[in-house]
């Protein structure tokens, strides 16, 4: 890694953020976001819920895990990760993105455009397999997109729907998941 990369994450690592806000490192620029709404906050432990359902044992999912994208100098903390457990992680403090299998984003009003586009960037780069958007924000109503199949930067759209309509998720998982229950407003 380079030493611009490691000095990122030495100041990333000593960022005495508030109780609840989210430090990230997007772009090349360590920023600190405020803890997430009510509403956001419903929305992921309801995705989560049904991962559980079919993710193997030796997987699990995670909230609070950053995840490093270090060619996007990119130290994200997605709302949910879900990769295969580390018997030996590199570091205890984040896990390389190329670990996920998928990452889900919530977003908040006042980063839609990072979820929107430099993430999807960032995740599509480290090779994970599956990025799922909720967007609270996004005009015309709230939507969940699914993007998959990343080549280079860039995803594929898999699926897109409007809240109320379900979304599902292909194998590993082969879910449906009822975006009837997020609440929109």
């Amino acid at each position: 890694m380079s030493a611009e990369w490691d000095g990122l994450v030495r100041i990333w690592q000593e960022t005495d953020a508030p109780e609840g806000c989210k430090v990230e490192i997007i772009e090349g620029i360590v920023t600190v976001s405020p803890a997430p709404a009510y509403r956001h906050n419903v929305i992921a432990p309801r995705i989560q819920r049904r991962l559980y359902s079919v993710i193997p044992d030796d997987w699990e999912v995670f909230q609070t895990q950053a995840i490093a994208v270090p060619s996007r100098l990119g130290m994200f903390i997605p709302d949910l990760v879900v990769a295969p457990l580390q018997e030996n992680p590199e570091t205890d403090n984040y896990l390389p993105a190329s670990l996920a299998e998928l990452v889900v984003e919530v977003t908040s009003q006042s980063n839609g455009r990072h979820d929107r586009v430099t993430k999807p960037a960032a995740y599509a780069t480290a090779g994970i397999p599956l990025y799922l958007l909720v967007d609270r924000w996004v005009p015309g109503g709230p939507t969940v997109t699914l993007y998959g199949e990343p080549k280079g930067d860039v995803y594929r759209v898999l699926s897109a729907v409007k809240f109320g309509d379900p979304i599902k998720l292909p194998e590993p998982f082969g879910i449906t998941i009822d975006t009837a229950e997020f609440p929109a407003e």
